[in-house]
């Protein structure tokens, strides 16, 4: 039996989940919360293996009750509920942990595959937000990843020099801190621009800080 955990502001809405999420197809609803802080009060405790999550409630939204449900305990999987498609709620949704997003007009049908899936460890999308997850990843995750990826690129020595260089560095100092001429270090400055995709010593330091290879107070990489 999947155990499941309804969390719902409206009690009609918790009632008809219940009813497709029946025993005779393999789930058990061990729970149910009228908003966000209820299920954080309640649900560790009980592990339900899929907490179907709306995300407009009073006291504490789905977004945060999701976040917090996960910061406790990653196992317990959170499937969206909602009749809202727009990009904050998805996005958000997917940021605080959420498994998978589905909306309140969906089939029973497909309710019960998501609930499934996202008990079975996969992730489930409803089909009416699956194209802008996609054409997301395709116009930002995809390139970021791609320019990050240009890191690799970087020799170790020329690793060494950007981190310099992003804490501001000199041409001079960079040379007596790794005991190079200062010609070595204007020829690794090139590389590091050409490897990068950058015109300046300016656009290296903002690749640098975007990409995750320095961050403010830290030791370089």
């Amino acid at each position: 039996m999947i155990r499941v955990a309804l969390v719902d502001d409206q009690a009609i809405v918790r009632t008809g989940l219940a009813r497709i999420l029946s025993p005779a197809d393999g789930f058990e609803v061990i729970a149910e919360c009228a908003d966000g802080r209820q299920a954080l009060d309640e649900l560790p405790r009980l592990e339900p293996d899929v907490v179907l999550m709306d995300i407009r409630m009073p006291v504490l939204d789905g977004i945060a009750a999701t976040a917090g449900l996960r910061e406790v305990s990653e196992a317990i999987a959170v499937l969206v509920l909602t009749t809202f498609g727009e990009d904050d709620v998805l996005w958000g949704a997917l940021e605080a942990g959420a498994a998978g997003f589905v909306l309140k007009d969906s089939s029973a049908e497909d309710l019960i595959a998501a609930v499934r899936a996202v008990a079975g460890g996969a992730a489930w999308f409803d089909p009416a937000v699956a194209p802008r997850i996609l054409e997301h990843y395709r116009r930002r995750v995809a390139p970021a990843g791609r320019q990050a990826a240009r890191l690799d690129l970087l020799s170790e020595r020329e690793r060494e020099v950007l981190a310099l260089i992003a804490r501001g560095a000199t041409n001079g100092e960079i040379a007596a801190t790794l005991y190079l001429a200062e010609a070595t270090v204007k020829t690794h400055i090139g590389s590091i621009f050409g490897k990068l995709g950058v015109r300046d010593r300016a656009a290296a330091i903002v690749f640098a800080y975007d990409h995750g290879f320095v961050v403010p107070g830290a030791a370089e990489k």
